[in-house]
């Protein structure tokens, strides 16, 4: 069974950084597409990054690219959010997710396309 344990978050203020961390347990993660996703107070859930295992390949939207990196150690099996820049609307509970068989598709962007979830990590950042 795939387990999925965020780690990471804080309160920091505006312009701050944090760095989030997912360590992934029970499959060889080869052929997996790790995402991370954030959740604010009454909105759904929207993606944030993803990355590839295999190939290191990634994707961001468009509201983080440029302060956001996704990253993965294949030795610790862990995948990192480094979040820089910090504004408010960044505040959010954060999520790890992950999907296996991504090697053909394009890293996916919806979160019914990811089979497993962390528990998330509180990130708030005040003005």
């Amino acid at each position: 069974q795939v387990q999925l344990v965020e780690s990471g978050g804080g309160l920091v203020q505006a312009g701050d950084s944090l760095r989030l961390s997912c360590a992934a347990s029970g499959r060889t993660f080869s052929n997996y597409g790790m995402a991370w996703f954030r959740q604010a107070p009454g909105k759904e859930r929207e993606f944030v990054a993803a990355i590839r295992w295999s190939s290191g390949s990634t994707r961001y939207a468009d509201s983080v690219k440029g302060r956001f990196t996704i990253s993965r150690h294949n030795a610790r099996n862990t995948v990192y959010l480094q979040l820089n820049s910090l504004t408010p609307e960044d505040t959010a509970v954060y999520y790890c997710a992950a999907r296996a068989n991504v090697v053909a598709m394009t890293l996916p962007t919806m979160t019914s396309l990811y089979d497993y979830w962390g528990q998330g990590t509180q990130v708030t950042v005040s003005s």
